[in-house]
């Protein structure tokens, strides 16, 4: 983990493509590149000449390419033109003439703790070779790859792993990809390129410790980060954590480096890193830290000029609703949150939006990817308006929105303005932000949710959110009471795991304190802080609470639909899952099983098993995969103006962060839907 410094004029590449020889060791460094810290070599088997072609990576950048031009004799302009037939042809065609793929090198421990240098062969993601053609390009390969090398092959989705399971190991060994990955010891997590202070904490006690000194130019490292952390410059985990992780949501929000480093202790004991000045650098293909030689001159990060624009708040009287009567823009009577769900609903019902607009933009040298959608959806040649209604319609058999009701930013406002004593903690929380007198902040903060907490609920307040349940809370079970404010799920400041939701809510008098609750948490010290860095007043800020029966869940998560560490990549969405509710995936109580799925060309690959020693079956994953493509439909709509958030902007490129459960008949509900920081 150390910086490269290059100089030297480079020298015009040389293209050291063999074809038909033997692969040894010292040919495959000399022709591999490096991607995600492994060499690695594509490669091309041709059917019809019995042989195979290696290629010069640097030379060679898409197997596709080569294959037009170096062996069809054809002009990239004439592969562009057609190029997803061709595509089609090299790797969904069962009697397809060429078979491409990949070798990476990687080494692990035997059993006497030795190390082992290994090859896996692979081919990509959308490839759909069955059991046999795998077979074959496993032996074909296996027997011109030097003997003493072990191969093995690694399936690259779902399809390819259920076609091997009817093939004897003997014949292909080979490896899964949580298998291959799952104990990878340094993995990107969010990109990105910070100078600072490293902070190595072993425990959470040596954090709690130095919290309140932690500043804006400290690089945090520990092995499970709090949800709770301060703005800093970066993260760095020191044991396995998900893309999904609150932190990580938090660091892609703030634009700052993250990455797991388990080896991390050995790193600053042999470096001299912990309370050094270090550059850290994460990408795709490299995590670095490099010790500086002294402490750099730095200027305050953007962020503290940053202010966030955010439209005042409606709060004249407005009724407690059920959230299919909301839509996006009622966000500044209601929330985001709830206002989302509204819309959800309206997509849902209507079946009128647009959800294929995402799949309608330009992706050169393709002119779009409906004829890909439409593949999807079992369509052959829809127009326009046959795609979109066939979106609709999948969209809104796969998924259903909660049930619930949405209290009003207005309600918040009665309660705060019966009690002189909450007016004044307001009056003086609002001074020390004005004074900037943060050394105060969190005592006043701590005593105004306590005041806010036990201040009698008006009962013309009591009335109307007990009203929005006619029969008694208690005869109608188990509910949740979820935070919705105007101050999160915006461009540049979303507030993951922020404010209180609460799960396990009983009877009128619990839900008047889950109430409470959700209202105090808007002006926990960790909020008031984290608004008052971009300037979002404290005048402007509301909280809205949704309340909603509880669905027991037999299967629950998150989706985004993107690939957080792969920011170019508009093929897959990234799923996390656990048994039971969402809740323990958003919270980091457990490690998730983590999925890919391809929502353009189609399968899906297993990232890790989390806790869990089994995937999930084959049945399941499928579902998942239609849930994928719901959520990546859903974009289209919830990336547009309307529902893009105060900005007004419009980007069907911007990824939702989606939050789902799948029932215990099955079912699957989605309970929030907003942007995912990018």
């Amino acid at each position: 983990m150390t910086a490269q410094l290059v100089t030297g004029v480079a020298e015009p590449a040389v293209d050291r493509t063999v074809v038909g020889e033997n692969l040894s060791l010292p040919l495959f460094r000399t022709l591999s590149g490096v991607l995600a810290g492994h060499p690695y070599l594509k490669v091309v088997v041709d059917r019809v000449e019995g042989t195979w072609h290696l290629l010069d990576t640097a030379a060679h950048p898409f197997h596709v390419n080569y294959v037009a031009t170096r062996v069809l004799g054809m002009e990239l302009a004439e592969l562009d033109a057609d190029l997803d037939a061709f595509n089609a042809s090299v790797y969904m065609d069962p009697d397809r003439r060429f078979l491409l793929g990949v070798l990476s090198l990687h080494t692990d421990e035997d059993a006497e703790g030795r190390e082992r240098t290994f090859l896996v062969l692979e081919t990509t993601e959308a490839d759909t070779m069955n059991g046999e053609l795998l077979a074959f390009f496993y032996e074909f390969v296996r027997a011109r790859v030097d003997g003493r090398l072990p191969l093995l092959l690694k399936p690259a989705n779902h399809g390819q792993e259920e076609e091997l399971a009817a093939i004897s190991e003997r014949r292909v060994p080979r490896i899964l990809s949580h298998e291959l990955f799952g104990s990878r010891t340094r993995t990107p997590l969010n990109p990105g390129e910070a100078t600072g202070r490293l902070r190595f904490f072993r425990t959470y006690a040596e954090y709690t410790a130095a919290e309140a000194g932690l500043g804006w130019a400290d690089i945090v490292a520990m092995p499970c980060l709090p949800d709770d952390v301060p703005r800093v410059a970066g993260f760095l985990n020191t044991a396995p954590i998900t893309p999904l992780s609150h932190t990580n949501v938090l660091a892609s929000g703030w634009g700052i480096p993250n990455a797991i480093v388990l080896d991390l202790e050995q790193l600053a004991e042999e470096g001299g890193l912990d309370g050094a000045w270090v550059r850290y650098r994460v990408r795709e293909d490299e995590i670095s830290l490099e010790r500086l030689d002294r402490e750099p001159v730095l200027r305050a990060p953007a962020w503290h000029q940053q202010r966030i624009r955010l439209e005042p708040p409606l709060l004249e009287d407005a009724p407690v609703l059920a959230l299919h009567r909301l839509r996006a823009a009622d966000r500044d009577r209601y929330g985001t949150k709830a206002a989302n769900l509204g819309e959800l609903h309206h997509v849902l019902d209507s079946r009128s939006a647009d959800l294929t607009a995402f799949y309608g933009k330009p992706r050169p040298p393709r002119d779009d990817l409906y004829g890909h959608l439409a593949a999807r959806l079992g369509l052959n040649a829809p127009t326009k308006a046959e795609l979109r209604a066939k979106a609709a319609e999948f969209v809104s058999g796969a998924v259903g929105a909660p049930e619930g009701v949405a209290l009003p930013f207005s309600l918040q406002q009665h309660f705060l303005a019966s009690s002189p004593a909450l007016q004044q903690g307001i009056g003086k929380l609002k001074m020390a932000l004005e004074l900037d007198a943060t050394d105060v902040l969190d005592p006043l903060c701590l005593q105004l949710q306590q005041l806010i907490r036990h201040t009698p609920v008006p009962e013309s307040v009591t009335r109307r959110i007990s009203q929005a349940f006619p029969a008694p809370a208690a005869a109608r079970g188990r509910l949740v009471v979820r935070s919705s404010s105007n101050a999160e799920d915006l461009p540049g400041f979303s507030a993951a795991g922020v404010y209180d939701s609460v799960t396990a809510v009983h009877g009128t008098g619990e839900l008047l304190d889950a109430v409470r609750q959700v209202w105090a948490s808007l002006v926990s010290p960790r909020s008031v802080r984290l608004r008052h860095q971009v300037g979002i007043s404290l005048d402007d800020t509301y909280m809205g609470v949704i309340i909603q029966e509880y669905v027991p869940a037999s299967l629950g998560g998150v989706l985004v639909t993107c690939d957080p560490t792969r920011r170019e990549d508009f093929r897959n969405v990234y799923l996390n899952c656990s048994p039971g509710s969402p809740e323990r995936v958003v919270e980091g109580s457990v490690l998730p099983q983590q999925y890919l799925y391809n929502t353009v060309e189609g399968g899906g690959r297993t990232v890790a098993l989390g806790s869990w020693g089994d995937g999930l079956p084959a049945a399941t994953r499928a579902r998942l995969a239609d849930l994928s493509l719901t959520g990546r439909l859903l974009q289209s709509h919830f990336s547009g103006s309307d529902c893009a958030g105060s900005d007004g902007g419009a980007d069907v490129d911007r990824p939702l962060d989606i939050e789902w459960l799948m029932t215990e008949r099955g079912d699957f509900r989605l309970v929030q839907i907003r942007p995912y920081a990018l």
